[in-house]
């Protein structure tokens, strides 16, 4: 039983330090089960969404595959990498990273900046510009997706991480801290009661020995008195004194 419980001396400044220890594993408990409700919560939308974006990725991969190979086919063997290098003079692309707040938790977001032409407009202008801006347009969404996949993935496993420590936590709470807690308030409510117990029978004892004594000490009194030729209404008196004293006591 004593593994069971706090180690504690029994007191009311212990016993009131325990329920307010109680109350506070109880208030974190609520609030831990609610931040994993959120969690979880926010953890499925992620997983859904992150299931439709790969699943629609196939597509998306082989339309940005048939326009390269469109491009390709209209500016003619190795012309197309030519043409893109001459008018390209910074990144067209920018993955921008944001962090979101959820119940507590951090978890960061990526996102793909406006696309910026970067000069591209001319590109392939004298053959097959539609073709190589089709395909930049294609890649272009590819990649932006593809960061997003990114992003939700990543929110996918920091979510996952705080999932499993939030319920660790409430477990703890709900299948040690807490029981452990009631066991002490038990032991040290039962050992104050205890104390209490002893105490009344202490004061008792302790009120029995004084009567018995002063039973004595009347009792001598009125043989002294009837010794030395006193009356013996006042030795009666006494008696009924006496008498009246153990009713009190009673």
């Amino acid at each position: 039983m004593s593994s069971q419980r706090f180690a504690c001396l029994p007191s009311r400044m212990t016993l009131i330090t325990f329920k307010t220890r109680m109350k506070g594993a109880q208030k974190g408990h609520s609030l831990l089960k609610k931040k994993a409700d959120a969690l979880v919560l926010k953890f499925r939308s992620i997983l859904k969404l992150l299931k439709e974006r790969k699943e629609g990725m196939d597509d998306e991969m082989r339309d940005a595959y048939i326009a390269l190979a469109a491009a390709q086919y209209h500016t003619g063997e190795g012309n197309l990498s030519f043409a893109i290098e001459e008018c390209m003079k910074k990144a067209a692309l920018k993955v921008v990273t944001t962090s979101d707040n959820v119940a507590g938790v951090s978890i960061p977001k990526f996102r793909c900046s406006d696309a910026s032409r970067g000069g591209g407009e001319q590109t392939g202008m004298g053959k097959g510009g539609e073709q190589i801006r089709a395909a930049r347009d294609a890649w272009q969404k590819t990649l932006s997706n593809l960061v997003l996949i990114g992003s939700l993935q990543t929110q996918f496993m920091v979510l996952d991480a705080a999932i499993k420590i939030t319920n660790r936590r409430v477990n703890a709470l709900d299948k040690v801290v807490i029981p452990k807690i009631v066991n002490t308030l038990a032991y040290i409510t039962s050992e104050l009661d205890e104390l209490e117990r002893e105490e009344f029978f202490r004061l008792k004892m302790i009120q029995k020995k004084k009567k018995i004594l002063a039973d004595a000490e009347l009792a001598e009194k009125a043989r002294l008195a009837l010794a030395n030729g006193g009356d013996v209404a006042e030795a009666s008196a006494l008696d009924n004194f006496n008498n009246a004293d153990e009713e009190i006591f009673d």
